[in-house]
């Protein structure tokens, strides 16, 4: 879960600075699934309860030149003097007329959804344009029929500069459902402070010295994908024994004593402090902790990280979807993707913004927890996308492991 540095202790501020942190906890789905059941596969709605017997309604965009905007804490750039101004936000508008009610809202995905499933349920405006949540949750979102479609011939940028990694994946085949925001990578946080490199996940469960100071994370997919990748098996297809037999090497090393325990963002904490020497972590995070101690790192593991996205949605209730693809567009423009992410510090969805970083932060563009090489690609994966009744599963032979 996020959370201000306000309420951290003050030897605490100063390291994680004034942004919150920004991957939530997931809870295997559970708000969505009272919401309606999802189905087994593909982004089609199929059924006709839910938002499935909703239309979207007529288009005011031409008319209505505004958009609210629900998103993550610390995703987009602030004016170093107001946080409240948002500089390519500013000029997004200056250009096009479009006013854009940005709210920070989005602090956990089942926590959001929980704020406007009802509402989607019904029918009912939920007073927002566009909502951006996790990958794993925005497919269960998009299933049930709770999004619009986009329109890929009025978003040219998008359609253009959509870095390669992110196209024609199996959770948005024709990438028309979602837009990434943000991407990001899960792999190693260490505090080198206290310990040294940690470059497998193997050793982060078996080295002696880590015993009892490692943290893994609650999210199944993230934690579960780098299980896998240890056991040399794709996170991106594998079967219900290579899960079970990654499970079991992860139970071993809780059994043990070797892993501290699960956690949510709160591992910034502990790894600030050294209270843990090592951890599974989000690349985001990290990158934000070494700009103030170089000596606190991401590693990317030797097996493979995991990649995961952020996506933009259109609320099926949002008569303001042709605003909506002009602002995404905007944003894929590599010039202002490249501000963006210079800000954010999460990987870029952009294809040609690290060119464009390199003109004003050369040093900076050449982050791989930005702008990944093609090498590191390579390894990268996107956890398998599950179908209900699956995922349910998982989630509750991975919750009897982690005690949740």
């Amino acid at each position: 879960m996020n959370k201000s540095p306000d309420s951290l202790p003050p030897q605490l501020r100063g390291i994680l600075g004034a942004r919150p942190t920004r991957r939530g906890l997931l809870r295997g789905g559970a708000l969505l699934a009272a919401a309606g059941a999802l189905t087994a596969c593909g982004t089609k709605g199929s059924s006709n309860t839910g938002a499935d017997a909703c239309t979207a309604p007529t288009d005011t965009s031409a008319t209505d030149k505004t958009l609210n905007f629900s998103n993550w804490p610390g995703y987009l750039d602030e004016d170093p003097g107001n946080a409240e101004v948002h500089p390519t936000m500013a000029e997004f508008t200056a250009k096009t007329g479009i006013s854009v009610e940005y709210v920070a809202d989005v602090n956990d995905n089942n926590e959001f959804w929980g704020k406007v499933s009802a509402q989607l349920t019904a029918c009912q405006s939920i007073s927002r344009d566009i909502m951006v949540l996790s990958d794993s949750t925005a497919v269960k979102v998009v299933r049930q029929g709770y999004t619009q479609k986009y329109d890929l011939s009025k978003m040219p940028n998008f359609s253009k500069n959509l870095a390669p990694m992110l196209r024609k994946t199996e959770i948005d085949p024709e990438n028309d459902r979602m837009v990434p925001w943000q991407s990001g990578l899960v792999g190693i946080g260490v505090n080198t402070n206290v310990t040294g490199e940690v470059r497998t996940i193997d050793e982060l469960l078996t080295r002696p010295d880590l015993k009892g100071k490692v943290v893994c994370l609650t999210e199944m997919p993230d934690t579960m994908g780098l299980m896998l990748h240890s056991l040399g098996k794709s996170a991106a297809k594998f079967s219900d024994d290579d899960f079970d037999n990654a499970l079991a090497k992860l139970q071993k090393a809780v059994q043990s004593g070797h892993i501290r325990k699960f956690t949510g963002n709160e591992y910034v904490q502990d790894l600030v402090k050294g209270d843990i020497a090592a951890c599974m972590a989000w690349s985001g995070d990290v990158i934000q902790l070494t700009a103030k101690d170089e000596k606190i790192k991401f590693i990317s593991p030797d097996e493979g990280a995991m990649l995961y996205s952020d996506e933009a949605l259109i609320p099926i209730t949002s008569a303001k979807a042709g605003n909506v693809m002009k602002l995404l567009d905007y944003y894929y423009d590599p010039a202002v993707a490249a501000r963006l992410s210079a800000f954010v510090n999460y990987v870029c969805p952009v294809a040609g913004a690290q060119e464009e970083m390199a003109k004003f932060d050369p040093e900076l563009a050449r982050n791989e927890l930005i702008f990944p090489s093609v090498e590191t690609q390579k390894k990268l994966e996107v956890f398998m996308l599950l179908d209900e009744a699956k995922d349910k599963d998982y989630q509750s032979k991975f919750q009897a492991v982690t005690g949740a």
